[in-house]
Parts: C-alpha cells; sequence; structure tokens
C-alpha cells in the first residue's frame, strides 16, 4: 500500500511541491503553523470544511468533531486542514436559512476549488449545512466523506419524552386552544434541548442524514448516533482514516452520486417517513452532479412502506432509531423487499448491499417489519392539477388520512402577514371544512421558501377540538411539523402561478390517492385574474445577496438552486496568486 501512496497524483502538489517561487511561498506561509518539512512530501492534504458556530447551536459540538477527524486523517498518512465555510442554522438565521444554503454551497465549492486539497470531509448536521456542503463538494467532484453532528438527546417533559421542534408545534396549538397556560407553554423551552445536537425527531436534519447515508456519501451509522455518544467520535476518527485511503483509490463524488444513488435516497425517505425538505434538497444536489433527477422520480418511493416509528409520523425519537439499529436495519429491510439498489457504490468503497447485508434490528417497533408497517405507502406524495402545473408534495405519513381526499372552500391568506393577523380574527368565515391557502411565502415571494406552510389553525377551530385542516401553499415546512399540507406549489405565486390567482370561496379538490390538486375555477377565469394581478404588480427593489437571489433562484420542482450554479465545474486548479 506504501508504494502505491508515493504514486498518487496530487492536486495539492501543485501548491507544495515545486521547488520555485509559488511553492516557496505556498510552503512558507503554511509553516508559520508548525507544520513540519516532511508533511510536504506527497502526502494527500485533506480540507475538513467545518459548519461549526455558536449561532447554529446543531453544530455546536463540530470542533470536537473536527479534532477527531484530524486524528484519523493523521493516522492514515494524510495533512488535516480545518477551514470555515459559511453556517446557515435553522433556528437563528432570518428570514430563513434556506435563502442562504446557495450562498453557503457558493462558499464551499470556491474554498475546495482555490485551495490546496486532494479531497474533503463535510462536517455538516443542522438542516441546511448538509444539502449546501453536498452541493458544493458535488460541483468539484473531489473524494468526499459526510460527517454529520448527530441528533440531540430525547427532549424530556413533564416525565415523557418529547421531540424538538415537534413539541413547539404542538405545544404552541395547545396553548391557542386554551388547554395551557404561558406558563405551561414555556416551561417547556428547557425541556426540549438537553444537549447539542440536531433535532431528535425524522425532521430535515436527520432527514438529510439518512439521505447522505443512503446516498453513499458516509460511512454506515452516521445518520443516527446521537451527539453525545461517543461512537460519533469513533466515527469521525474513522471517516478522517478513510478519506485518506479514497484520494489514493481515486474515489470521487460522481462515482457514488448516481442516478440508481438518488433513487435509493428517495426510497429511503419513504422507509424513514422523512421530511418534504427532502425533495428540493436532493434535486439541487442531483443537478450539481449532473444527474438528471425530477419530481415524478419521486413517485419509486410512493409504494413504499414507512418502517421507522419516529416523531412527528410515530412516537419515538432518534435515540431509539440509533439503538434499534439505526439506518442500516432500514436499508437491509428495503434489499430484502427489493426497493434498494444493491450495488450502488458507497464511500467505504463497498456496495450499500454489502455495507447492510447483515445489519441487526433490535426493536420491531421502532423500525417496524415489512408486514408490519407504520404507513402501507408512505412515500412523498406529488400532486399536479391547475392549482400546480409544476407539481407540489404532501407528506401522507404526517397526514390525516381521512383528509386525504377532500373538497373545500378556499379560506385565503395573500402573504404570512396577513395570515398573521387574519387568522386570529374570531369573525373570520372558517371551520374544519375549509382549505387554508397562503400565498406569497416561495423561493422568490418570501423570499427564501419559509417553513411557514405547516399554517397553525385558527383558535376558533382548535377549541373545537380540532387538530388537522388542508392547507396548501408555496412554501416549505419543518421536517419536525405534521398535518395534511400541501407544499412546494410551483409555480409560485410571486412568479403568477395559479395559486396567485385562488380567491376566498374558490372550491378546492385535493385527491391525494391519485396525485391531484384542482381548483374548480375555469382556465379562463383564472387567467384573467392573473392578468390583473400583473396589472396591478407594485415591483419592489432590492439589492445586495437579496437582489441576486431573486433574480436568479430556481423554482421549487427545480431545486431552488442559481440558475448559473447548476452542473459540475471539476476541481481544475486555478492560476497562481502571485
Amino acid at each position: 500500500m506504501a508504494s502505491d501512496k508515493k504514486k498518487t497524483v496530487l492536486r495539492s502538489a501543485n501548491w507544495f511541491g515545486t521547488r520555485d517561487k509559488n511553492g516557496f511561498m505556498y510552503r512558507s506561509w503554511m509553516k508559520n503553523q508548525g507544520i513540519p518539512e516532511h508533511h510536504f512530501e506527497g502526502k494527500p492534504v485533506i480540507g475538513i470544511c467545518n459548519t461549526w458556530s455558536e449561532l447554529t447551536p446543531c453544530n455546536a459540538h463540530f470542533r470536537k468533531i473536527a479534532e477527531h477527524v484530524k486524528k484519523g486523517v493523521i493516522e492514515a498518512g494524510g495533512v488535516p486542514v480545518e477551514f470555515p465555510v459559511f453556517s446557515n442554522g435553522e433556528s437563528n438565521l432570518r428570514p430563513t436559512a434556506m435563502f442562504t444554503r446557495n450562498l453557503a454551497a457558493m462558499d464551499t465549492e470556491e474554498a475546495i476549488r482555490g485551495n490546496p486539497l486532494d479531497a474533503v470531509v463535510l462536517l455538516v448536521g443542522c438542516d441546511k449545512t448538509t444539502p449546501a456542503l453536498l452541493m458544493g463538494a458535488a460541483s468539484c467532484n473531489l473524494p468526499t466523506i459526510v460527517v454529520t453532528g448527530g441528533p440531540m438527546l430525547n427532549g424530556k417533559h413533564k416525565g415523557k419524552d418529547v421531540g424538538s421542534g415537534t413539541l413547539v408545534w404542538q405545544a404552541h396549538e395547545e396553548y391557542k386552544a386554551g388547554n395551557i397556560s404561558l406558563h405551561e407553554f414555556l416551561s417547556a423551552e428547557a425541556s426540549m434541548s438537553r444537549s447539542a445536537g440536531t433535532c431528535n425527531t425524522m425532521g430535515t436534519a436527520s432527514t438529510m442524514a439518512c439521505m447522505a447515508e443512503s446516498l453513499g456519501t458516509s460511512l454506515p451509522h452516521n445518520a443516527a448516533i446521537p451527539a453525545v455518544d461517543s461512537r460519533r467520535y469513533v466515527l469521525a476518527h474513522l471517516s478522517g482514516m478513510r478519506i485518506v485511503d479514497m484520494v489514493h483509490e481515486d474515489l470521487t463524488l460522481s462515482k457514488v452520486l448516481t442516478k440508481d444513488a438518488f433513487i435509493n435516497a428517495i426510497r429511503t425517505n419513504a422507509a424513514i417517513g422523512g421530511s418534504t425538505n427532502a425533495v428540493i434538497h436532493l434535486k439541487a444536489i442531483a443537478g450539481r452532479m449532473g444527474v438528471d433527477l425530477n419530481l415524478d422520480d419521486w413517485k419509486e418511493g410512493r409504494e413504499v412502506p414507512t418502517l421507522v416509528n419516529l416523531q412527528p409520523s410515530g412516537k419515538y425519537l432518534m435515540e431509539e432509531f440509533y439503538y434499534a439499529g439505526g439506518l442500516p436495519a432500514v436499508l437491509r429491510r428495503l434489499g430484502e423487499s427489493g426497493a434498494l439498489n444493491k450495488d450502488c457504490l458507497t464511500v467505504n468503497g463497498k456496495t450499500i448491499g454489502e455495507n447492510v447485508e447483515d445489519a441487526p434490528c433490535y426493536n420491531d417497533d421502532v423500525i417496524r417489519p415489512l408486514d408490519n408497517p407504520l404507513v402501507e405507502n408512505g412515500g412523498i406524495c406529488v400532486l399536479r392539477g391547475n392549482l400546480a402545473p409544476r407539481g407540489a408534495v404532501l407528506k401522507p405519513s404526517a397526514a390525516s388520512p381521512e383528509l386525504m381526499n377532500h373538497r373545500g372552500r378556499a379560506v385565503v391568506f395573500e402573504d404570512f402577514e396577513h395570515y398573521k393577523s387574519r387568522v386570529v380574527d374570531p369573525d373570520l368565515d372558517i371551520d374544519e371544512t375549509c382549505v387554508m391557502v397562503l400565498k406569497n411565502c416561495g423561493p422568490k415571494g418570501y423570499p427564501g421558501m419559509a417553513e411557514v406552510g405547516n399554517m397553525g389553525l385558527p383558535p376558533k377551530v382548535l377549541k373545537k377540538g380540532i387538530k388537522d385542516m388542508v392547507r396548501i401553499s408555496d412554501a416549505r415546512m419543518s421536517g419536525t411539523a405534521f398535518g395534511t399540507v400541501v407544499l412546494h406549489t410551483a409555480p409560485e405565486a410571486m412568479e403568477f402561478g395559479p395559486l396567485a390567482a385562488v380567491q376566498d370561496g374558490d372550491m378546492i379538490h385535493l385527491d391525494a390517492h391519485n396525485g391531484v390538486l384542482h381548483l374548480e375555477v375555469s382556465d379562463e377565469e383564472i387567467a384573467a385574474r392573473l392578468e390583473k394581478l400583473k396589472a396591478n404588480r407594485v415591483i419592489a427593489t432590492t439589492s445586495g445577496y437579496e437582489a441576486m437571489y431573486r433574480n436568479h433562484v430556481m423554482q421549487a420542482d427545480e431545486g431552488c438552486d442559481f440558475d448559473f450554479l447548476v452542473g459540475c465545474r471539476g476541481s481544475e486548479v486555478p492560476p497562481h496568486s502571485h
């Protein structure tokens, strides 16, 4: 193996491997950190791409994880170099972390391409950090491995396990309904977040960790090991060792991120009851890799049963998921049902089928057997019709079965501020049979397509004991949320999609079983309404990043990437800086 390693042509040698003015400068400046001469002599330089930030609580422990990755890199004969990229934290960043996902991806791509790196380890966790870093890395196509920060410990409230995020939505609805006091509502704050790590439900962060593992971009069990479990640090160490071998094997990201790998991820998302946000993020990652993935490919997961009994679809949390066997147990069961492309290559050099062929399951209530699923057909439901010509999505495992085929009167909210003021009006003409419609919260409308699609129900409805209503918007929804919520309606209202034409009193028919979302208004009337809206549009002027975002972001069915960032630009060495 040692002789093989010496023959590897390293990208970093274009910086450190020459005996001239440029080589002198690159090596000299790096040596001010105490790096010895022999580290520049044929050792792979491994970039540790870190999204650590105290403003991103999910990733607040990444400095420690990075140290364990470094130990693994050094043990395997590489040179670790840690560098930061924009950390778009879900919990604090306004207007939404989705607004800056593409900014983080740009940061990642240019940092990788412009520096003397032979491979990268992506430290990810909070919702958008996983897709952003994978998008940036895919556009460079170096050997790449994902290390996730892991979920936080189970929340504990009133003697029961509670899920991060999910508890917020549930408690707030109970408070609005008058069932609990303000003191009871606020007492849940400290109970929900008990350790470092991402949301402990099957929210977007856990979903994207599972997507990364099912795509083959991480070592087995990466998705579910709790953030504070010592095994998380062992996995980080092993990932650091493995990335060095990936350099010598020339195992680039394009050899892992194939169309079959994305189909595996789509089917996995169904099996875990994953977030609808995966639809947008997988499309964006595939677009960077040059893989043709579209909304109709999500039909591949529609017949896959939901096996993982986790909140918000089920009752358990990520700790139990890991203890029950984690994602390898799920993938094994998918393989046994014929729903897994077993030959897909993964970053450990083995196929995904080889990785999970002996994976045990220790709890059949957490990870259900194929003949006793949580939901029979659990995949993301793709909807089309005159209200969503380019598609919309719904998560059946988090919806109410009795509302999956529903016809109701529209109650319209023109934007999120209008919703917040109108929904609490005691005179609002609405009941549980109505369809709540929220406009102008899509990629350009918000901007950033915020997670406001799971509109809270009106207090007058909640007080009747109603827990769910059909809701439709061009927004997204947190993966920790629940309900019969139609999302990502495309084109969005800001782009004059048919959603913009909906008025109070219009009848809407949702038929999720047949993938139909229909506005019972004639095509001529819809067109006339849209023309009137266009004539009265007041165009707001923006500047800075927001102007670039509004001018270049694509629609939800296209992954909401910037139009000029789609594609793999590779890792050709740029010209010298001096």
